[in-house]
């Protein structure tokens, strides 16, 4: 039984419920670094009472910003800037596990922590987006380089093979004489007439054209 303009009822919300926090610090080298977190959080059932009583029904306003934002400040200072991006994994369950125990000792207890947003001020962006196209630039600068040394390698081992090739017919001319030469011709003639010989729309005139002068004539009908 309450007792009338004495005691009231009080309705707190058990439920898991969402909450973002966002706040701005710096990191170990000195950069600014804007941060927001989502949290699922619920009050400890069997420490209502006290949260209403010490608190207040608000307890997740007061209590939360405030936690939130000297858990993020105190494990962001241990990272410089890079290190937030290529370990945000680590960064985030040191988070979590920071926020969630501050938060019990509020009677508040928190069933997921998460980053939902990381970002840096416009000139470290600026700087992180220059690094990137001056890499990329090297790295295309540097493949330009190597097929350059693959042709040049490529060029190089044409001109030997075409000098020893000039070599080896230099010495066989100069050990059996022109006959090489000729035989090599005939060769060239031959495959060139081979290819002509297979085309429909090329006719073989023979090359006395007096056989042709000298053939009868016949009589129209």
């Amino acid at each position: 039984m309450l007792i009338p303009f004495w005691e009231r009822p009080i309705f707190m919300d058990i439920r898991t419920t969402p909450k973002e926090i966002d706040t701005g610090t710096g990191s170990k080298d000195l950069q600014n670094v804007m941060i927001s977190l989502r949290v699922l959080y619920r009050p400890m059932e069997n420490k209502l009472v006290d949260i209403a009583n010490k608190i207040g029904l608000d307890y997740s306003e007061r209590i939360l910003p405030s936690v939130g934002n000297e858990v993020l400040k105190a494990v962001v200072a241990q990272y410089d800037a890079g290190e937030l991006i290529t370990q945000r994994d680590t960064v985030s369950q040191q988070i979590r596990e920071a926020l969630m125990e501050r938060s019990r000792d509020f009677h508040i207890m928190l069933d997921d922590v998460s980053i939902t947003h990381l970002g840096f001020s416009s000139e470290y962006t600026s700087a992180i987006e220059a690094k990137q196209v001056a890499q990329q630039d090297a790295e295309r600068a540097r493949f330009l380089v190597l097929k350059a040394e693959q042709e040049m390698k490529a060029a190089v081992i044409k001109a030997e093979g075409e000098s020893e090739a000039a070599r080896l017919i230099t010495d066989a001319t100069a050990k059996y004489g022109s006959g090489l030469i000729e035989l090599r011709k005939l060769e060239a003639a031959k495959e060139v007439a081979e290819t002509l010989s297979d085309s429909k729309r090329i006719v073989f005139v023979p090359a006395n054209m007096s056989m042709l002068m000298n053939m009868p004539s016949f009589p129209n009908k």
